[in-house]
């Protein structure tokens, strides 16, 4: 087996939620174009139809499983994924969301000014329906030879992220959540990790990248200077689901230009003023 050749997925059978668009779609086509068989899963099936024509190009039809994960009782679409497959090898869970206002936008704002319903909503899909999600997930993987978890979680869990506390607190939790279960499992030989990715072009940052001085804020902070694509998170989603990455297990993998550094990476970058309002 070469190098190039421990990347490659022929024959191993993913599930992918959050797959109709953004990261979760880009992961989905990346699985599928390393050879790997797809189950798809996001809140409707109509939403899942773009993925699964991009999906097609590359192998097979995949199996459309939708769920709104806001119902935990919806993690038996994993069950229905490994139903379809004959099994399941690979589950990446990438369905997350952020607190919404009532037009569907982001609502960003403290803690203290968060209802309790948005915090609740965020907890239900981001943390519930992971633990749910593995929870099914736990009994196909360990029948597999080659069983890898890779949670979707951001940078927004591992430094301070005002104005997202909810959405910082769950992913946080996703990254605990990983590495107890991949000591929990090991021994099973499912492999479990967290894959946290900086400031994204997705439809979940969009109104966060039309605020100019919000937007300009954010990348002054990132060393790299600019959003990520979602294809690079796909890569390494890709690289942590392989026999490339056969013996890691328990990580958070930082994927963020930068700015998670010590000091956040900014020693001599100036930076705008913060245009967040004062607490």
């Amino acid at each position: 087996m070469t190098v190039l050749d421990r990347f490659r997925l022929d024959g191993r059978r993913a599930l992918v939620t959050g797959a109709s668009r953004g990261i979760g779609q880009a992961v989905a086509v990346a699985l599928a174009q390393a050879g790997a068989r797809l189950a798809l899963s996001a809140r409707t099936a109509p939403a899942l139809k773009p993925t699964a024509d991009l999906v097609g190009r590359y192998g097979d039809t995949p199996a459309l499983v939708p769920g709104d994960l806001a119902d935990t009782a919806q993690a038996v679409l994993v069950d229905q994924a490994a139903d379809a497959l004959g099994g399941l090898d690979i589950v990446v869970h990438c369905a997350g969301i952020l607190p919404l206002n009532p037009d569907g936008s982001a609502l960003l704002a403290p803690l203290q000014q968060l209802p309790q319903q948005a915090w609740d909503q965020v907890v239900a899909v981001n943390l519930n329906a992971t633990a749910a999600i593995c929870r099914h997930a736990h009994a196909h993987l360990a029948r597999s030879e080659a069983a890898s978890l890779v949670l979707l979680s951001s940078v927004a869990g591992v430094v301070g992220a005002p104005l997202m506390e909810a959405y910082a607190a769950t992913k946080a939790a996703q990254v605990s959540l990983a590495r107890s279960l991949a000591v929990g499992w090991a021994r099973t030989g499912i492999r479990v990790n967290a894959l946290c990715p900086g400031w994204v072009r997705t439809d979940m940052t969009a109104d966060v990248q039309a605020v100019p001085a919000l937007s300009d804020w954010l990348l002054a902070h990132v060393p790299m200077g600019r959003w990520a694509d979602p294809e690079e998170v796909a890569a390494v989603a890709l690289f942590l689901a392989s026999p490339a990455a056969a013996f890691l297990t328990g990580q958070a993998v930082v994927l963020d230009g930068g700015l998670s550094v010590p000091d956040g990476g900014l020693a001599g970058i100036p930076k705008p003023p913060s245009p967040l309002p004062a607490p």
